[in-house]
């Protein structure tokens, strides 16, 4: 849920994340100027805001060492770069689900392309398919661990002993491809 606070007569937005498991309130200030508010769910908002007001000079430390010029050229850069391959990767998504779903047969609902920061796809309980558009850079091989990965889970919404046997059925070598594709997720121009 996305909040806004008042540093030093300036507006920032963060991002408030309410967590079952926390105990207490964390903030964590990333390089491109977001920062993020980790709390308890049943703590109230107010205490929140205190702790915010508490840190608020630290905060404007971290964010005044922040080039927030050089955050929005790379912002729009990238949002360029996303634009001219959503489409390539949609026609790219759309021919391997059609391939492999020839063999798993399974319905889906809608097939997005989206610019995501931490994962190369996703699928929801509804039967819709995501993927990150940076999957049209990756080797072939790994396109389709990705496509058939997700395609499996609108059977097995989990990673069951049942999900890597559907897996199997049409990547053989899904336990390689998976090791491959995490050195490939550390690399900047993949998946951040």
């Amino acid at each position: 849920m996305k909040r806004r606070i008042e540093i030093n007569k300036k507006k920032f937005e963060y991002e408030l994340q309410r967590r079952r498991g926390t105990r207490c309130v964390r903030l964590a200030i990333y390089s491109d100027g977001n920062f993020v508010v980790s709390a308890p769910r049943w703590y109230p908002l107010y205490v929140i805001r205190k702790f915010l007001e508490d840190k608020s000079e630290w905060i404007w430390e971290k964010l005044g060492k922040i080039n927030f010029e050089a955050v929005r050229a790379v912002r729009q850069e990238e949002d360029s770069r996303y634009k001219a391959g959503k489409k390539s990767a949609k026609e790219l998504i759309q021919s391997k689900l059609e391939f492999f779903n020839q063999h798993y047969n399974f319905s889906y609902n809608r097939v997005s392309v989206k610019n995501q920061k931490t994962c190369w796809g996703s699928a929801s309980r509804k039967g819709n398919l995501n993927f990150n558009y940076k999957i049209a850079n990756l080797p072939e091989e790994l396109q389709d661990y990705i496509t058939v990965h997700e395609l499996c889970h609108l059977k097995e919404l989990n990673h069951s002993r049942n999900f890597w046997k559907l897996v199997e059925e049409t990547v053989p070598a899904y336990r390689e491809l998976r090791k491959k594709l995490k050195n490939y997720s550390k690399q900047p121009n993949y998946s951040n």
